[in-house]
């Protein structure tokens, strides 16, 4: 089934969960992406954070495979910035093989959080966003 950013956006966290778990890894991304923040799952307030994140926070990732890292698009005019170590690893939410995005060893100002990952669709991932081991919030990157 194709996926929409959009339809991520109407989705409950159960199953955002659950979409993330029946996902496979897929392989370490490379290039930009753009970013969804997805906070609030499954209401109508969903969509308007998305896009007041997008606007005024996070625009998405740049990911260079190659060299094992990212840097996070962020705030209005889309400065690279907070850089990630990215490599495959156990998810935490189940223990199957994910992309981690790793920020502690490489941000001052991340260095508790740890994103993961999975191919969703052709050119979208599914994210997971920890502080130190709580989970925060979900996210999409689209290729």
């Amino acid at each position: 089934m194709t996926r929409t950013v959009e339809q991520l956006l109407t989705m409950s966290q159960a199953d955002l969960d659950a979409l993330f778990t029946a996902s496979e890894p897929g392989p370490i991304p490379d290039g930009e992406a753009d970013g969804t923040a997805i906070i609030a799952p499954g209401t109508s307030f969903s969509p308007t954070i998305a896009s007041f994140v997008n606007h005024f926070a996070w625009q998405g990732k740049v990911f260079d495979a190659k060299a094992g890292d990212l840097k996070n698009r962020i705030l209005p005019f889309g400065w690279n910035a907070i850089i990630a170590r990215v490599y495959p690893a156990a998810s935490w939410l189940d223990g199957k093989d994910c992309v981690v995005l790793d920020y502690s060893t490489t941000s001052l100002v991340a260095h508790w959080i740890r994103d993961e990952i999975r191919l969703i669709a052709p050119g979208l991932y599914l994210g997971k966003v920890y502080w130190d081991k709580a989970r925060l919030i979900d996210f999409c990157l689209k290729f």
